[in-house]
């Protein structure tokens, strides 16, 4: 989900095992497809003891297109490659967020709290911060890593809608530039980043249609200089059956099917908003100017870290699981922990390294 040109969805995996619709890929929830164990090996503090695992059946071995025993995205036609580009190495990671729309509080410490959680190395495994580790495995062509420090270094709420509730490509560029004159944020050309978002009543160009989100960088002529963006939108009362799947699930999943998952939270919108943060955020630092790590050949529609993953979200994800993931005694469903307490769902990354999909709760 990177170029204006692309438009790489939430809807579909990038290889044919995952080849379904995205909003197809949810959580079985009946008795032959769960099951439930200790979390032991999650390392989860012996003090949490109203958690279980629940995990859908793995996929048939026949789907495989490799012959690692690993689900998760594993494929031996992935060809990601670096093509000589900067990647955010430098620390920390300055996001300015810019928040558009008519946004609660409570709303924005959700988010507040998933940013600051990346580099909270005190949560408790498996945490937001292990699964930056992935994103930090990716270097620039000196070697330097992908910085592990991310600060939110600056805010500016524009809850007049100065560019009004439609907005397209084009016009969110222009969002980035009024709030960096209001706000007089720093040009941030070695560390920094803007994170632009919309609320539930702010439609954008191909959203829900074919975008979640998606990033790119700004443009001189509009903004004054280049720097990396990345845009996402509140989907609660637009299309949470897209964008903030697995809370919510299209109609026709909806009787006799896998039911939806309760968000950690308790905010569907915005919980889903969090996984789609963390998706646009591992690319944006492993490719911010487009030109540095994605799979294919045309770079104006590259497949990136997080659209490798799209759907997985736990150890035998693929092929239309989500994967397992963990289930607090109020039933709500997360596989990280965060910052303060906090809980997330938050898709698994590319790791360069496995040549699949990884995340911190991995239990194979």
């Amino acid at each position: 989900m990177s170029s204006p040109a692309t438009t790489i969805t939430f809807f579909f995996f990038f290889f044919t095992l995952s080849s379904s619709f995205y909003i197809s890929s949810s959580l079985q929830t009946n008795n032959n497809n769960k099951h439930t164990s200790t979390v032991n090996s999650l390392n989860i503090p012996s003090a949490v003891t109203e958690i279980t695992l629940v995990n859908p059946k793995l996929p048939p071995r026949s789907l495989s297109l490799t012959s690692s025993k690993k689900f998760e995205g594993s494929s031996n036609l992935v060809h990601l490659r670096y093509h000589m580009g900067p990647v955010l190495s430098s620390s920390p990671i300055n996001i300015y967020v810019i928040w558009y729309g008519q946004w609660s509080r409570p709303h924005k410490s959700l988010i507040r709290d998933f940013l600051n959680s990346i580099s909270d190395a005190k949560a408790p495994s498996p945490s937001v911060s292990e699964w930056w580790r992935t994103a930090s495995l990716y270097t620039d062509q000196t070697g330097s890593n992908v910085s592990r420090s991310v600060l939110i270094a600056g805010e500016y709420s524009d809850s007049k809608y100065s560019h009004g509730q439609h907005l397209t490509r084009l016009t969110i560029q222009e969002v980035i530039a009024s709030a960096a004159r209001s706000a007089s944020f720093p040009v941030d050309h070695k560390n920094g980043m803007y994170l632009v978002l919309t609320s539930h009543d702010v439609t954008m160009q191909d959203f829900c249609r074919a975008v979640c989100g998606f990033h790119y960088f700004t443009f001189p002529s509009m903004v004054g200089y280049t720097m990396p963006y990345a845009w996402v939108g509140q989907s609660g009362k637009q299309c949470p059956e897209v964008c903030a799947y697995p809370f919510a699930l299209p109609g026709y999943m909806g009787h006799g099917g896998p039911g939806e998952l309760r968000p950690p939270n308790g905010e569907t919108g915005v919980d889903g908003m969090v996984s789609v943060i963390g998706h646009e955020l591992a690319e944006v630092v492993s490719n911010p100017l487009i030109n540095a790590w994605y799979a294919g050949e045309d770079p104006t529609a590259p497949t990136e870290i997080g659209d490798l993953c799209e759907g997985l979200y736990g150890s035998g994800g693929g092929g239309g699981y989500i994967g397992q993931v963990m289930r607090d005694r109020e039933g709500k469903t997360f596989n990280m922990n965060g910052k303060g307490g906090r809980k997330f769902l938050v898709q698994w990354i590319w790791n360069p390294n496995l040549k699949a999909c990884s995340g911190p709760n991995s239990v194979d």
